[in-house]
């Protein structure tokens, strides 16, 4: 699919800039329909440098990072999206995301979008 954020994506890789959370990696191996192509992709996104996204030092945070939008009346819809958020913004990592349950988090709480879409 073509679209402004698989494109940053692409150039992002040609410069060696990405890297890929364990989390993140699960989510884009599993909207993969095709075994053969799950494996290729598996294979080659083996070379980005790979973090383990949460652990018990980060329970605390991810909790803190869905409460504060949440006390603003703001609903963060799914888990994974509080710890991959929660992850960057404590590691100071840009995030690449079309999805809009992100925003609040660059909104709210600092995280940096790798990429600005009108």
């Amino acid at each position: 699919m073509q679209n402004p954020q698989s494109d940053q994506f692409d150039a992002l890789l040609h410069d060696d800039v990405v890297v890929m959370g364990d989390l993140i990696l699960l989510e884009f191996l599993q909207g993969i329909r095709s075994d053969h192509t799950c494996r290729t992709t598996r294979e080659h996104l083996q070379a980005l440098d790979q973090y383990e996204l949460v652990g018990a030092g980060q329970v605390d945070v991810c909790a803190g990072h869905y409460r504060a939008p949440r006390k603003r009346g703001i609903t963060i819809r799914k888990t994974a999206g509080v710890i991959i958020a929660s992850f960057c913004i404590t590691h100071n990592i840009p995030l690449l995301f079309r999805d809009r349950n992100f925003q609040p988090f660059v909104d709210h709480l600092g995280l940096k979008a790798a990429l600005k879409v009108p």
